[in-house]
């Protein structure tokens, strides 16, 4: 699933396109590397996402196309 899409399902980011634009901007890494709105999430990556001065950090545990707001919570857990 692309990046864009994960965050939006997840609701770690409201938005696609306000995931995607952070992801443009460089606030995104996967891995400790920068990642682009395209890029395959697979369980087991760690995600890092700057929200201003609030950094948020993630590890995927789930990859679904639809989740229910209740099940988006288990699609990661925090670090």
């Amino acid at each position: 699933m692309r990046l864009d899409k994960y965050l939006k399902v997840s609701r770690l980011i409201k938005r696609r396109t306000v995931a995607n634009e952070a992801c443009d901007a460089g606030r995104v890494t996967v891995n400790d590397k920068v990642a682009k709105a395209s890029l395959d999430v697979k369980v087991g990556d760690v995600i890092q996402i700057a929200f201003g001065n609030k950094n948020v950090k993630v590890k995927v545990t789930n990859v679904k196309e639809v989740v229910r707001k209740e099940e988006a919570a288990e699609m990661f857990e925090y670090i």
